[in-house]
C-alpha cells in the first residue's frame, strides 16, 4: 500500500511539474500583444491540446524589480510575507494585507513536500491571518507591523463599514467590532453570512466590496470545479456575486453565470459595477479568454453552459441550461485565455498622469493551461465617463524572467492605492508588496 501511495504521489508531480513543448510564443503571453479576442475570433475547442505548464518562481535578486512605465518609479513598500494575496487601504492609510493560499489535503499534501516546483504554484499550507502595516512613512515605505487577526480560514476580502471590520472568509462572511487605529481585531466576531465551500472548492478566495451608499456587500464566490464536473449540486450558490445588506440580511444573487468573479469595483461617476472574471481551463491554448465586464443586475454570464457569449461548452452536450441562450450576456473586454486576471482598480486619485485617471488597473496572476505563459503583469484599460476607450495595454511588467523556460519572478495579485495616490502591487509567491508611485 504505501509503495502505492508513493507512485500515485510522484505520479502526481510529473502531471504538475509538466512543462510542454511552447507553442505559438506570438500570443498573447508574457510580454506579447494584449489584444484580446472578439466573441466572434475565438478558435474551436481542442485546436491545441490542454498544457499543463506550471510557471517556476525564482524571486527577485537584490536590485531586480518590476517595469513601469517612463516616470513612474518602482520601489519595495514591504516584504516578508506567507502570500500576501490581498490588499485593503483603510481611509487614515492603514494596509490590511490578507495571507493565505490553496491548501492542499491528502496525497497531494504528500507529494508537495517533495516536489519543490508544486510548492511554488501557490498551493500548500495556508497562514490564514491579516497583517496590519501602518500608513506609510515620508520614505514610501510601511509602517509599523502588527498581527490584526489570526486563525482565520483562508481569508481574502477586507472591507471597513463605520465600527465595522468584514472578513471575507471561505466559508463565510464575518463581521468584527472596529475603530480606526486599532491594531488588532476586536473579539471573536460574527458570522453574518455563511458561504459555500466544502470539499470542491477550486475558487476558494472571497472578495468583499460595497456600494457607495455603503448599506450594502457584494461578495464574489467562484465555481467549486472548473466546469460542473462534479455535478451541478456541487455548484449551488456559486460562479456568482451575492448581495447582502451590512448586517448580512436580505442575500439575493445579483448576477450568476460567472465562473470566478474576484476583482470588483465600479466606474468612477456611474452606478455600473465591473468585474474580473477567471474563465474555464481544459479547452486549448486559446479558450476560453478571461473578460473583464459590466455586471447587470440579474444578468447571466453562461458558466458553466456556455462561455464568452454563446459558446456552447462541448463537455456539457448532455446537460439543459436552465436559462436560455439568448439571455446570456457577452463580456465586455476580453484579457487573454489563462492570464489569471485577479486584482480589480479603478484609479479615483490625481497622482498619476491624467490618461490613468478613472482608468481600470487589471492585475495579471497567470495560469498553468497554457503552452506559453501568459498573464504575469498588470494592464491598464483606460476609462472615460465609465465606458472603456481603448484596448488593455501593459503597465507593470517584468514578472517574466525567462518565457522559454516558464521561469518568473512572481505573480501579481493585489492591488489598492494609498491616500497620496501612489499603487500597491502585492506578489503573493515572492511575498512583496511594491509600491509604484509618479513624480511630476
Amino acid at each position: 500500500m504505501k509503495t502505492e501511495i508513493v507512485a500515485v504521489g510522484l505520479a502526481l508531480i510529473a502531471i504538475a511539474s509538466c512543462n510542454v513543448k511552447k507553442l505559438n510564443s506570438n500570443s498573447y503571453g508574457g510580454s506579447a500583444n494584449t489584444s484580446g479576442y472578439t466573441a466572434d475570433s475565438l478558435q474551436q475547442p481542442y485546436t491545441t491540446g490542454s498544457a499543463k505548464n506550471f510557471s517556476q518562481v525564482i524571486g527577485w535578486q537584490v536590485g531586480e524589480k518590476p517595469v513601469a512605465p517612463n516616470g513612474f518609479t518602482v520601489t519595495k513598500f514591504a516584504d516578508g510575507f506567507e502570500h500576501p494575496r490581498w490588499i485593503y487601504v483603510a481611509d487614515n492609510g492603514d494596509v490590511f494585507v490578507a495571507e493565505s493560499n490553496t491548501i492542499l489535503k491528502g496525497i497531494l499534501k504528500f507529494g508537495a513536500k517533495i516536489s519543490r516546483k508544486i510548492k511554488t504554484q501557490h498551493i500548500g499550507e495556508s497562514a490564514n491571518r491579516i497583517t496590519l502595516l501602518t500608513h506609510p512613512g515620508k520614505d514610501g515605505t510601511a509602517g509599523k507591523r502588527y498581527l490584526f487577526a489570526g486563525n482565520l480560514n483562508q481569508p481574502f476580502g477586507m472591507l471597513i463599514i463605520g465600527n465595522h471590520f468584514y472578513i471575507g472568509n471561505t466559508d463565510a462572511l464575518v463581521r468584527y467590532e472596529y475603530h480606526a487605529g486599532d491594531t488588532a481585531i476586536r473579539g471573536s466576531g460574527t458570522t453574518i453570512v455563511s458561504l459555500p465551500a466544502g470539499k470542491e472548492n477550486r475558487h476558494w478566495t472571497r472578495n468583499i466590496i460595497t456600494n457607495a451608499a455603503k448599506d450594502k456587500i457584494y461578495i464574489g464566490i467562484g465555481s467549486g470545479t472548473n466546469v460542473a464536473e462534479k455535478g451541478l449540486e456541487n455548484e449551488k450558490n456559486r460562479a456568482e456575486i451575492l448581495e447582502v445588506n451590512i448586517d448580512g440580511t436580505g442575500p439575493r444573487k445579483y448576477a450568476y453565470g460567472l465562473r470566478n468573479p474576484v476583482g470588483m469595483d465600479w466606474a468612477p461617476g456611474t452606478n455600473t459595477l465591473w468585474a474580473a472574471v477567471n474563465e474555464r481551463d481544459e479547452l486549448g491554448d486559446e479558450l476560453v479568454p478571461d473578460y473583464f465586464t459590466s455586471v447587470t443586475e440579474n444578468g447571466f454570464y453562461g458558466w458553466p453552459f456556455y462561455y464568452y457569449g454563446q459558446h456552447k461548452e462541448p463537455r456539457l452536450d448532455s446537460l439543459q441550461s436552465p436559462d436560455p441562450i439568448e439571455k446570456v450576456i457577452t463580456p465586455d473586454i476580453s484579457l487573454g485565455a489563462h492570464t489569471a486576471s485577479l486584482g480589480l482598480l479603478f484609479y479615483r486619485n490625481k497622482a498619476f498622469p491624467a490618461k490613468y485617471h478613472n482608468g481600470a488597473f487589471i492585475t495579471q496572476h497567470g495560469s498553468w493551461n497554457r503552452s506559453v505563459l501568459s498573464g504575469y503583469k498588470v494592464i491598464f484599460i483606460p476609462f472615460n465617463n465609465g465606458k472603456p476607450t481603448g484596448k488593455p495595454e501593459d503597465f507593470l511588467t517584468g514578472f517574466v524572467a525567462d518565457l522559454s523556460k516558464s521561469k518568473v519572478h512572481g505573480r501579481p495579485v493585489g492591488i489598492a492605492t494609498l491616500p497620496d495616490g501612489s499603487m500597491l502591487v502585492s506578489d503573493d509567491v515572492s511575498n512583496v508588496i511594491w509600491r509604484i508611485s509618479y513624480e511630476k
